[in-house]
Order: structure tokens, then C-alpha cells, then sequence
């Protein structure tokens, strides 16, 4: 009996680029994969469902939706897992292992792009999904009019994954990331942020657009990490990343503004996660965004980690 091991990265998704719309295409985006977090199951054969370990309700749902397309059981063995709902990607990563996990060991003639829709992944932003197939430091290109009409996150969207429109291996810098006792915006309050402040202004979307080009993939490519954090600050306070950002009044900007200059720190998705990305004093930094976080009031964990530049690793197991 076919049985595979499925260990996922996990995702920092930097900002949205156009929630404005006006050329035809909306949504776009840039992310980095990452070694840690990350999700890991093993997974085999099954006339019914079984989940060994403490199953999320990403899984329960992924399990039961990919059940009824394909009418066959499975059993999961849950060896890892993170926090869902702070802004690490963890309902997509969670999704796409399971689905994965059912291609390979039934010998589906389906691609992730295929499965990524199936499981209602990719919807919005291309990262999550990217950074399962490929890793690395991500630019995707956002999904035309004609297919997504309306600005929604990909929880509530039904498009495909928009197309990878860049994938670089990002450099052997550190990322720390800062993860509070806080949940995010998920569900309806995600929707109804979409809704209340898009669409963003023309103005805005040309600015981020333009930093994102002659600013941020340069860097990224050159390995300029002063160029690269400017970029990631600036962005901090454009269009969409803004108001998500905003949503938490003040304490996200304390926690950005706790660290030193020349390190390229911002908030992941809707948040609350903070990550720092840094070629020096991560420990240090680690600490310092801790104590912002607890000076608020909240709890946090913290993690080092680095990219990953290669995506999920899937392997037959004995």
C-alpha cells in the first residue's frame, strides 16, 4: 500500500498590488516561502477518512471536501502543523497537502493548478499556491476581469490561481517572524474588508507597482538588503497593506517601528504575524519584536527561520 509524506513550507504574502482595477486585471502579489513553519502529514490509503492528531478545521475541511470529489477515504497522520488564521498561509498549505496527498497515492491525472481549484485555494493571491510548487521569492500576476469580477479574498473567490509572473531563490538571509496571541481577519470580516475599502486608488496602485518593480525585485535579485527593506517600508504604508494594517490601530506600527532601520520588517497578509527579514542580529531582533508585542499586551512566539527556495517536499515513505 502507497503511502507519502507531504511537508509544506509556510508563506509571508507582503502586500496585494491592484485593488483598483482600472487595466482589466485585479489582485497580483508578492510572497516569500519559508523553511519554518510548516505543515507535515503522512498519508495513505483508506476505505474511510481517518485523522491521526489534532486535526484543525482547515484539514477536517479539506478531507471531507477532497472525499467527495474523488469518492474515496484516506488516512492522514497529522506529524506537524502551525497557527492558522495570523497570516502564515496555513489554510492553503493545508489544503494542497492533503491534496497531494490523494494524487499521489491514487495516481490522480490532475495538476496543482487543478487541485488548488478543487480546494478553493489561490483565489486571490498566487503565493500560497507558488510557494507549495515552487518556493522562493514570488511575483504573481493577479486574475483578468473577465474571470474575477468582484475584489474578494481567496477564501470567498472562486477564480484559479492567477499565473507566477517571477520566482526568484531568495537570498541566505534570516527571517524572523512574530506571531501573537491574536487571531486575524478571516471569514466575513476579510470579506467585508475587501468590500468596504476597495477600490483602492489608481494613484496608490501606480506607486506600490512602481516600488515592487524598480525597487524590491532588484534587490531581491542583486541581494541589496538595504534596498530591499526600504522597499518592504515603504509598502507598509500604500494602498490595501495599509488599511489591513490599520485594522489593529496602533499596534502593528509600534511593532514595525520597535526595529532598528536597515531591516526589511512588515506585516504578513491580513495579519497579525510581523515578519523581519535581516543578514545580522536576529536573536536580538527576535527579542525586540517580542517585547513590543508584550508591551501591547499580547503574548507572542517567536521564529527564525530562512526562505525556501524549493517548495513542498513530497516522498514515498516504506
Amino acid at each position: 500500500m502507497k503511502r507519502v509524506r507531504v511537508r509544506t513550507p509556510s508563506r509571508i504574502h507582503m502586500t496585494l498590488i491592484d485593488l483598483n482595477g482600472e487595466l482589466g486585471r485585479i489582485d497580483g502579489g508578492i510572497g516569500l516561502a519559508l523553511e519554518n513553519p510548516f505543515i507535515e502529514i503522512e498519508a495513505s490509503q483508506s476505505e474511510d477518512i481517518v485523522i491521526d492528531g489534532i486535526a484543525t478545521e482547515a484539514f477536517q475541511r479539506a478531507v471531507k471536501k477532497l472525499s467527495e470529489a474523488f469518492g474515496r477515504g484516506i488516512k492522514i497522520k497529522i506529524l506537524d502543523n502551525y497557527k492558522t488564521h495570523v497570516g502564515l498561509g496555513n489554510g492553503t498549505q493545508t489544503a494542497l497537502s492533503v491534496a497531494e496527498a490523494y494524487r499521489r497515492i491514487y495516481d490522480l491525472d490532475l495538476t496543482l493548478t487543478d487541485l488548488a481549484s478543487l480546494v478553493g485555494r489561490g483565489g486571490t493571491s498566487g503565493i500560497g499556491v507558488a510557494a507549495f510548487k515552487m518556493g522562493g521569492f514570488i511575483l504573481d500576476g493577479g486574475h483578468s476581469k473577465k474571470v474575477k469580477k468582484d475584489f474578494l479574498p481567496s477564501s470567498a473567490s472562486r477564480a484559479p490561481p492567477p499565473p507566477v509572473l517571477a520566482k526568484y531563490d531568495f537570498p541566505d538571509w534570516e527571517v524572523v517572524l512574530a506571531v501573537p496571541e491574536l487571531s486575524g481577519y478571516f471569514g466575513e470580516e476579510e470579506v467585508n474588508l475587501f468590500q468596504k475599502y476597495c477600490p483602492i486608488s489608481l494613484g496608490e496602485v501606480k506607486t506600490l507597482a512602481h516600488i515592487i518593480l524598480m525597487k524590491i525585485l532588484p534587490a531581491v535579485v542583486e541581494k541589496d538588503l538595504d534596498e530591499f527593506s526600504d522597499g518592504i517600508s515603504r509598502i507598509q504604508h500604500i494602498g490595501f497593506k495599509r488599511i489591513e494594517v490599520e485594522q489593529y490601530g496602533d499596534l502593528i506600527w509600534s511593532v514595525i517601528e520597535s526595529v532598528k532601520d536597515g531591516i526589511a520588517v512588515g506585516m504578513s497578509s491580513t495579519g497579525p504575524s510581523v515578519y523581519a527579514i535581516t543578514d545580522t542580529d536576529s536573536r536580538a531582533i527576535s527579542k525586540d519584536l517580542s517585547s513590543a508585542f508584550r508591551e501591547k499586551g499580547f503574548e507572542c512566539e517567536t521564529i527564525i527561520t530562512k526562505a525556501n527556495n524549493l517548495g513542498a517536499k513530497i516522498e514515498e515513505v516504506e
